[in-house]
Formats: C-alpha cells, sequence, structure tokens
C-alpha cells in the first residue's frame, strides 16, 4: 500500500494528537488501538519499535531481541534525521532510511489500530497484521510486565 491508498483514510486533528492519549481522545478508541512509533538506539543503531498506546516497551527485552550491548531512547535530532518525521507524527512505515522493525504481539489485539501519519495532527487506521507487513516489521514481545 503507498501513500495514495492511505490518504482517503488520514484523519486530520487540528488540535493535534500529539501523544497516544490524544490520539485516542481525538479518535475516540481505546488507548491500546494507537500504534505508537518509537525509535531507539541499539549500540547505535536506529530501530523503530511499534507498540500499542497504553504500554511502555521493555528496553531490556528489545536489547535481548536485537542481541545489542545497550539500547537507549534515540535523541529527537536523531529521530528526525533518520526517519524524516518530528517525534510525536512518526509513521509506522515510509521512512527516509530503512532500518530492523519490531513490532509488540499488542497490536493484534484489535481489528484496527490507528497510528501517526507523518505529523502531529494526522492518523490513520490499519489492521494490524497489515500495519506489521507494511512495515517489514518481526513480531516479538517486547512490552514492559504491568505487574513488575
Amino acid at each position: 500500500m503507498g501513500l495514495a491508498e492511505l490518504l482517503p483514510r488520514v484523519r486530520n486533528f487540528p488540535e493535534g494528537a500529539r501523544t497516544a492519549q490524544e490520539a485516542a481522545d481525538a479518535i475516540g478508541c481505546e488507548l491500546s488501538q494507537i500504534c505508537k512509533s518509537l525509535i531507539f538506539a541499539a549500540d547505535g543503531v536506529p530501530v523503530l519499535v511499534l507498540m500499542d498506546g497504553a504500554s511502555r516497551v521493555d528496553v531490556e527485552r528489545v536489547r535481548g531481541e536485537l542481541g545489542a550491548g545497550k539500547v537507549t531512547r534515540a535523541k529527537a535530532d536523531v529521530v528526525r534525521e533518520f526517519t524524516g518525521y518530528a517525534i510525536g507524527g512518526i509513521p509506522p512505515f515510509g521512512h527516509a532510511n530503512r532500518t530492523r522493525v519490531l513490532a509488540d504481539r499488542s497490536l493484534l489485539a484489535h481489528d484496527t489500530v490507528w497510528a501517526a501519519a507523518g505529523t502531529p495532527h494526522t492518523v490513520f487506521p490499519m489492521a494490524p497484521k497489515e500495519l506489521i507487513a507494511h512495515a517489514g516489521a518481526d513480531l516479538v514481545d517486547v512490552r514492559e510486565d504491568a505487574s513488575a
């Protein structure tokens, strides 16, 4: 699916949908139906992690999945340079550079998830399996354990 096919489904929220909670409130969906696109640095190499909006990424699980020595959140300037997008509007695919993509299994809990469409004001719906396929993601378990 290219950008042209996505355009009819993109929804614009002038007041913004910069955070997962803002997006869920604007759309009127569950927080877990938001797909967050988060950039981490694994031994200095950017990696994209797709996570449901109600969960947090367990950096140690990401490190284990990647076999990396160190995983940290990427700085805003690195995110923009690498993806071509600012934090708060990063889509799950269509970035300036290709990288490894990990998608948390929690995204599969819904028939539809909503992801940023390139700006903090735009989102689009997509079936999770379709989104994961378009992103070229490996399906993994990298969310924080809520009971920890």
